[in-house]
């Protein structure tokens, strides 16, 4: 890692003072000094943690699709429920079976056909 050139000129601003004011200010140039480049690195890191996190996790933007997924999802519950519950009470006997299942096979067609025709065209 490179040392920046503000890093640079803070260690020898440090050190021409310590020359200026001698060696009884020594140890407040050194925590100045210490506190500065403490500061540095926090910048630093924080620096790195949000471009990191920007790159990782794109923003999250709504989609007409995922609106249409959950149209198609809250009309397929609507329609498929009332359907099986009407089917049940309307006296079908022995060919209610391969009613109900004709019905959902065919819901579960138009939800597939959706999701397989939208991988297409992205």
């Amino acid at each position: 890692m490179a040392r920046s050139s503000s890093s640079g000129d803070e260690l020898r601003a440090s050190l021409e003072a310590r020359r200026e004011l001698g060696p009884e200010y020594e140890d407040s140039l050194v925590e100045g000094f210490l506190e500065k480049m403490d500061q540095e690195i926090d910048r630093r890191v924080d620096d790195r943690i949000a471009a990191r996190a920007h790159r990782e996790s794109p923003p999250v933007k709504p989609s007409v699709e995922a609106g249409q997924r959950l149209a198609l999802a809250i009309v397929t519950i609507a329609l498929g429920v009332p359907g099986t519950v009407g089917l049940s009470f309307a006296g079908l006997g022995d060919s209610l079976g391969f009613v109900l299942v004709l019905m959902w096979v065919g819901i579960i067609g138009v939800n597939l056909s959706f999701i397989l025709g939208r991988r297409r065209q992205g």
